[in-house]
């Protein structure tokens, strides 16, 4: 695996864990947390949603869903 491919699952991953943890958040706060563009956060973003782990209830804010994930 790549470097860069190896850093954006991390990336993907601690967001995760971060909008779990805080239940829901910003993309701006996203931003600040892990000190990347706001086009950066949104792919990431897209591939949690598309898996299902987050949901958008209004434009902005994210939220983890109840789908039961195993992090390792």
């Amino acid at each position: 695996m790549s470097p860069s491919t190896n850093r954006m699952l991390n990336r993907v991953k601690s967001m995760y864990l971060f909008i779990k943890k805080k239940g829901t958040v910003t993309t701006r706060e996203l931003v600040e947390e892990f000190g990347t563009t706001q086009r950066t956060i949104q792919r990431d973003l897209n591939v949690l949603a598309y898996n299902k782990l987050v949901t958008s209830p209004s434009r902005g804010l994210w939220q983890a869903t109840s789908k039961k994930v195993k992090v390792s």
